[in-house]
């Protein structure tokens, strides 16, 4: 037995000197404790944190069992199986910072994938540092975390709202070349500050002299949104921006729909993918519609969104929705690294600091394409931007006029605040 242990160990330091990860031999297959939190109860459960516990769920079962594309084709993480301990995001910051302090110190997790609000990242963002725990944010967009910190242990591998921002002025630009003034509805915290104070400065320098008629900044999961929407009807803008998400996009789609809103103005939902299908009805065809990247119907058509899509929807029975694909990149990244940092190690189980420098840097391929760990001193992921104009065809949501732009063109250079590159003029 003692003989075959070291020949086991010397055939996987073989393997990993040749330059493919090398499985972990059968005493150190100690499974990878992975922390995945996600909105499991709340107004944003439904549309963005279940869909993304159940990519968790069906990317970790498929990577268990050796079941990933190319070269995600090894078992688990570098031969060590996956196991996932699911945390809900629901509740303040506070509980947050707990409920992660809880996964690191009692659950004794090796690694954190999670979380969709802006204002949960920010918070965590430190304690992940002062714990030292590899944290891999795979959907909040605000990009003050890399923008205003620098951090060893923290990543995340989407972009940020800066690129949906930017993205949807271009496309606007384009597609309304007569536009002669804006307005918007966000949500009242990081995330929706951030996006109307970028698509706000991008519209200013593409449209100079656009009017800006008015800014309607409700408090986070309001849901009622009455007062804002007769402000907005009241302004008679060009165009309305939100980026509203979760179920306040859901409640303010259900109520501008009878009084017209997106019909008297052409609206810009930016995380509009997610409510696309279920309220097909009550959105006017020539909405403009992303979905935060290259995700859902803007996917590429490549090995890794065919796989993804299949798996997905065999169990669940509908489409992946920009949060699903976000979790199941988040997943993909961090296993890429493990087995880069395995391979350097010898084929032994590598540290957290390890896997970290491992995916400091590092380009990988995900279901919505090419992923570049290129910003925030190679911890914040750039990629392109899709966005395309709902129309419903056969009583089926489609999107048409699709336009794409090039992950240099959307994403500030490295080292460089969003708010000076826009204000600059987009200049690299």
């Amino acid at each position: 037995m003692q003989r075959l242990n070291k020949v086991a160990a010397m055939l996987a330091t073989i393997v990993a000197a040749g330059g493919t990860p090398a499985l972990v031999s059968a005493q150190d297959a100690t499974p990878v404790k992975v922390g995945v939190v996600t909105f499991l109860s709340g107004p944003a459960a439904s549309p963005f944190g279940v869909p993304a516990r159940n990519s968790a769920e069906v990317v970790i079962e498929r990577l268990n069992e050796g079941k990933g594309p190319g070269a995600y084709s090894t078992k688990g993480f570098g031969g060590a199986p996956i196991q996932a301990v699911i945390i809900d995001e629901a509740g303040s910051t506070t509980t947050q910072v707990t409920e992660y302090r809880n996964l690191v110190q009692r659950s004794n997790v090796d690694v954190v994938i999670g979380y969709v609000s802006s204002g949960n990242c920010l918070a965590i963002a430190p304690v992940a540092e002062e714990l030292k725990k590899l944290t891999n944010f795979f959907d909040c967009g605000t990009p003050r975390i890399f923008e205003d910190g620098s951090y060893k242990y923290v990543f995340r591998t989407s972009p940020t709202a800066t690129m949906d921002s930017v993205g949807a002025a271009l496309y606007i630009k384009d597609a309304k070349p007569k536009l002669k003034s804006i307005a918007g509805i966000n949500q009242n915290y990081a995330w929706g500050q951030d996006s109307w104070s970028d698509f706000e400065a991008a519209m200013k320098q593409l449209v100079p002299g656009v009017q800006i008629k008015t800014s309607q900044m409700p408090k986070l999961f309001a849901g009622q949104f009455n007062t804002e929407i007769s402000t907005l009807l009241g302004a008679n803008a060009d165009v309305i921006h939100s980026s509203f998400y979760d179920g306040d996009l859901e409640a303010l789609l259900l109520q501008a729909a009878p009084r017209g809103l997106f019909k008297k103005s052409t609206g810009i939902l930016t995380t509009g993918e997610t409510a696309m299908y279920k309220l097909a009805a009550q959105i006017p065809d020539g909405t403009v519609i992303g979905a935060r990247g290259p995700f859902g119907p803007y996917a590429p058509k490549n090995e890794l969104s065919t796989w993804f899509l299949k798996e997905f929807q065999d169990r669940y029975q509908v489409p992946p929705n920009y949060a699903s694909f976000q979790m199941a990149q988040a997943i993909l990244g961090v296993k890429a690294a493990w087995e880069k940092a395995q391979a350097a190690n010898g084929g032994k189980r590598p540290t957290n600091e390890q896997v970290a420098t491992a995916l400091e840097n590092l380009t990988f391929e995900g279901p919505g394409g090419t992923v570049r760990m290129s910003n925030g001193k190679g911890h914040q992921a750039i990629m392109e931007t899709v966005y395309g104009m709902s129309k419903v065809v056969g009583g089926k949501m489609t999107v048409t006029n699709v336009k794409r732009y090039p992950a240099e063109k959307v994403n500030p250079p490295e080292g460089v605040k969003s708010g000076e590159w826009i204000a600059g003029g987009f200049k690299r």
